[in-house]
């Protein structure tokens, strides 16, 4: 089939062609409004800052090189049972399985940002600078850590980070587009009926040389 003759079957069958997009988005719009809660995430910085224990013209590289090691051990630490359970006690919660964590450090850094998503924005504040304060506190008890300083403290977020409804109804309008060319092809494929003389050059191989005009009314 023909690029041509793709557009001119698709032509044919345009309600279907229309329809079926629109009504996909229509109802991942309201699937998306009834089902799908908005989501918050509120964000926090720190800087992991080393215990130095030389007093050497050094001890400014030395205090930059022992950080950078133990910041990715800090960034795990964050997501510990430990720290994530002293948190929920003292925030009130049973456990912070309904919060989505997560933690990005570099090595070349001694900056790590934590990001808390869930579905209430007060709650992913205060679970942030709540894993912030604790892990500065198990830190300088576990490892070789003077302190874990807040650069910027988790604010309440004002607007839902998610999702995202806006792409889900655009991938359904698509999906429903490439459904209904799928229908139209399938529905010609399956469709064995002559209706034309082309139809019939194409199914004998041989060509028409006469046609007879349909009579209307009997005469």
């Amino acid at each position: 089939m023909t690029l041509l003759e793709l557009l001119t079957l698709l032509r044919k069958h345009l309600r279907l062609v229309v329809t079926l997009p629109v009504a996909c988005a229509i109802l991942m719009a309201f699937g998306s409004l009834l089902f799908m809660h908005n989501t918050y995430n509120a964000s926090t910085s720190m800087y992991v800052l080393a215990s130095s224990t030389t007093d050497s013209s050094s001890a400014l590289s030395s205090d930059l090189s022992a950080s950078q090691m133990l910041t990715n051990d800090v960034a795990t630490l964050l997501e510990s049972d430990r720290v994530t359970a002293d948190t929920a006690k003292q925030l009130g919660l049973e456990d912070l399985n309904a919060f989505d964590i997560s933690v990005e450090s570099e090595s070349t850094t001694r900056v790590i940002t934590l990001s808390v998503t869930g579905d209430n924005a007060e709650d992913v504040a205060a679970v942030a600078n709540g894993l912030a304060a604790n892990v500065s506190a198990v830190a300088r008890e576990v490892m070789n850590v003077e302190s874990v300083n807040v650069i910027d403290e988790a604010v309440t977020p004002t607007a839902p980070s998610g999702p995202n409804r806006m792409l889900y109804v655009a991938v359904a309008f698509m999906a429903g587009l490439f459904a209904a060319v799928a229908i139209v092809v399938l529905m010609d494929i399956l469709d064995t009926r002559v209706r034309d003389a082309e139809d019939i050059e194409q199914l004998l191989g041989v060509p028409v040389i006469g046609r007879i005009p349909e009579m209307k009314g009997g005469r």
